[in-house]
Formats: structure tokens, C-alpha cells, sequence
């Protein structure tokens, strides 16, 4: 179904408006959102198309929350009339095929829209069997929940069934993968609802890392805040996760198995299956791209934004694709006129919440290098490793003020 914009469908395409410049967008997440929206901020000539399957965004960044039980489900829940509302044509199909000769995307409802610019952002996909035994049936009993959704309730409800005295076992994979602090900050509020609720259990981190996102910030409130409720194994005490068994709830490392009441295995993802198939992905399984443009190393173009790029020293994360999406609309702009890119620096900042009132925060200055997005040395941090409640508190109030605002941003 096509929301927004004069579109006249045949049975094999849909139509331009007129002479503009048409941009179509794969993906409708942070990076997505944010580019079709900017876009027509920037040129409100510029015929913009946002192709996305889902007509309910549902979000990573809180998603931790949830599955804490500090925030209701709906918190997460985004739709895009506001975005149609800016001239936006919304299709909601899946892409799946992208001809970067003829310049056409083609949907799974047959439909074929012509674009001058591409920007892909489909965001990630598990590599299943990755870890031995975990596939998509896996994850029903072993919830990963790094797609909000269905899996974040899926492992809110496992916890929320699980006997007091249970033991919580995360498996966060090698980077990079998205979120880097994700995990850690999703131990410490499910920490926080074990803590409150069912306080003879246990939480285990089975790592396949040997340091972590804000490592020292993290490890010195877990020690502050819930005593010896979370244990943290690096990959030098076990190592890796390889194999499970999911109907056992046994996770097995290099050196001994592990049997959980509940299991949030994560596994290594790679860019999104409509990148892969579109040759925008690399032997790393992410996709390189051009760090003045995010357009695509290997398919003239086409930009690549959000998690599925390698993007260099930016981490994967909302405020990152945020980011991202704003530049590369500008220079999507000034391309379509003819007019060269502008070097632009970036910046991301995450915040993670390790209990109600408790945040940290860490931040980077991002520059184009010759290759990659370069971290620029000297700028950005994590927060104070000593600091008094009153910071802590500020930070977790600066994290909610940072979800509002970017989600209302976006969104609307």
C-alpha cells in the first residue's frame, strides 16, 4: 500500500512526480526516517519514496526498559503519518531487488520505483547458525530481542514466568554488532527487576569479548547497585558461546556448558538481507561506503546509512544513523544540483541506564578519513568514573530527554 503523494500504479511500476529528482529510501528505522524526512527539508522538489514493510516502528533504543519492566510496551511504538505528512510517499512493502543499472527497486508486490539516488537503510539480520544450533526457531525459546518487536516481549514474559532463584544468562556476540553497550545496560535493568522482584536469582554475562562499552562504568554499579547479582565472564574465562541447545536452555562455551532458566542469546549480525543481495556488502558482511558521502564503495548510487554500513570509528546506534542520515540528505542534495559534497564532522552519544535514576553516557567527535569515518582524538569521553548521584541522575534524565526528543523528531 502506497500512503502520501500523487502515486498512479500500473501493474508493474509507479509513477514520478513530474521532473523532480527522485529519491527513494529502503528502510524506514532511525537512519531511514531521518533521511526521507531531511530530505525534503532540504529540497522540497525532490520526490522522496520511503519503502518499509512495517507501518509500526518499533524501537531498540528503550527496548531495554521493556524488558525491565520500567517502561510499557508501547513506548517503543512509532507510525509515519507525520513523515507522509511532509510529502513523504510512504509504500509499505518489502524491497526485494534493486537494479542499480536501471535505477529501480522493485517490491514484493510487483511495484517498480525509478530513483536518480538510492539510500539504503535495512538495518541488520541475525547470522543464523553462527552459533551452533541457534536459527530463527532457536531464538523462540532463547530470544536474542536485538529487533524490537515481538522478541521483546517474548523475553519480558520469560522473565516475568521464571522462579525466583533462576539464573539469567546474557550472550553478547564479537564486535561490531549493533549497540555496543546494549547488552550491558539490558543485564543491569534486568538486574534491577531480579534485584526488586525475585532477588534469590542470578544473572550471568557469557561474553565473547574481552572489554565492553564502557566497561569500568558499567562493572562499578553493578558492584554498587546489586552486589554479586551479575556475574561478567570475558571470553578469556570460558570463551565463546559456539553451540546451544535450546530446548534444554544450555548454552555451551569452549571450555563448559552453561544451563540457563532464561537465555538472551545474541549472535553476530551483518547488514540486512536486501544489502546483501543488492551487492552493497563486503566480505565483512557490512557495507563499506564513502565517509564525506555514505555513498556505496562498490554500487555507484547508493548510500548506505545506520547499522548496515561499516561507518568506520561510529558505533552502531540510533544517535549515530540519526546523524548520519542528516548529513548524507545534504549532500544527496547538493549532488542532485550538481554541487560537490561538504566535509562534515560527526557525533554520537549513548546513554544507557543501569538502574532507575542511575545513568552513563559515553560520546564521540567523528571526521571522513581517507578510507573510513575517523574518531577524532581528544574529543568525547564516558562519563566521570567518581560522580555524585545527582550526575548519575542527571544523565538518566538527559538519556529520556534524548529518546523523546529524537523519537518526536523523526516520528512526530
Amino acid at each position: 500500500m502506497i500512503v502520501g503523494g500523487p502515486a498512479v500504479l500500473g501493474a508493474k511500476g509507479a509513477s514520478a512526480r513530474g521532473a523532480s529528482a527522485r529519491v527513494v529510501v529502503i528502510g524506514g528505522g532511525y537512519a531511514g526516517a531521518t533521511v526521507a524526512r531531511s530530505l525534503r527539508a532540504s529540497d522540497p522538489s525532490i520526490d522522496v519514496t520511503l519503502i518499509e514493510p512495517r507501518r509500526t516502528f518499533h524501537s531498540c533504543p528503550f527496548s531495554n526498559l521493556v524488558i525491565g519492566g520500567l517502561q510499557p510496551f508501547s513506548v517503543l511504538c512509532f507510525g509515519y503519518d507525520d513523515i507522509a505528512a511532509t510529502g513523504v510517499r510512504m509504500v509499505f512493502e518489502r524491497a526485494i531487488r534493486v537494479d542499480p543499472v536501471t535505477k529501480t527497486v522493485r517490491t514484493e508486490g510487483d511495484l517498480d520505483f525509478h530513483y536518480d539516488r538510492l539510500v539504503m537503510a535495512p538495518g541488520i539480520e541475525m547470522i543464523w547458525n553462527a552459533i551452533s544450533g541457534y536459527n530463527e526457531a532457536a531464538a523462540e525459546l532463547m530470544p536474542h530481542a536485538w529487533q524490537a518487536g515481538p522478541q521483546t516481549l517474548l523475553l519480558r514474559k520469560q522473565l516475568e514466568d521464571m522462579p525466583d532463584g533462576g539464573v539469567v544468562v546474557i550472550a553478547p556476540p564479537a564486535n561490531p554488532f549493533r549497540c555496543p553497550p546494549g547488552p550491558y545496560e539490558r543485564a543491569s535493568l534486568i538486574a534491577h527487576y531480579l534485584k526488586t522482584n525475585k532477588p534469590r536469582s542470578k544473572l550471568m554475562i557469557l561474553d565473547s569479548k574481552e572489554y565492553f562499552s564502557k566497561q569500568i562504568l558499567f562493572q562499578r554499579a553493578w558492584t554498587e547497585i546489586y552486589g554479586d547479582l551479575i556475574e561478567w565472564h570475558g571470553i578469556f574465562d570460558f570463551g565463546a558461546v559456539i553451540a546451544v541447545r535450546p530446548l534444554e536452555r544450555v548454552l555451551v562455551t569452549e571450555s563448559k556448558e552453561v544451563r540457563a532458566d532464561v537465555a538472551n542469546v545474541i549472535p553476530p549480525q551483518r547488514a540486512a538481507r536486501i544489502a546483501q543481495i543488492s551487492g552493497l556488502a563486503d566480505e565483512t558482511g557490512w557495507c563499506p561506503i564513502n565517509p564525506v558521502t555514505f555513498e556505496s564503495s562498490l554500487q555507484a548510487g547508493i548510500h548506505v546509512l545506520g547499522d548496515a554500513s561499516n561507518a568506520g570509528a561510529m558505533p552502531k546506534s540510533a544517535f549515530s544513523a540519526n546523524a548520519q542520515a542528516k548529513v548524507c540528505a545534504v549532500q544527496i542534495a547538493r549532488l542532485l544540483k550538481g554541487k560537490p559534497p561538504i566535509r562534515t564532522k560527526l557525533a554520537n552519544t549513548c546513554y544507557s541506564l543501569v538502574a532507575p535514576g542511575y545513568g552513563i553516557s559515553i560520546a564521540g567527535v567523528y571526521e571522513p578519513g581517507e578510507v573510513l569515518i575517523d574518531s577524532i582524538k581528544g574529543a568525547g569521553g564516558i562519563s566521570p568514573i567518581y560522580a555524585s548521584a545527582k550526575f548519575r541522575r542527571l544523565e538518566a534524565d538527559y538519556g529520556a530527554s534524548w529518546y523523546r526528543t529524537i523519537t518526536e523528531q523523526v516520528f512526530g
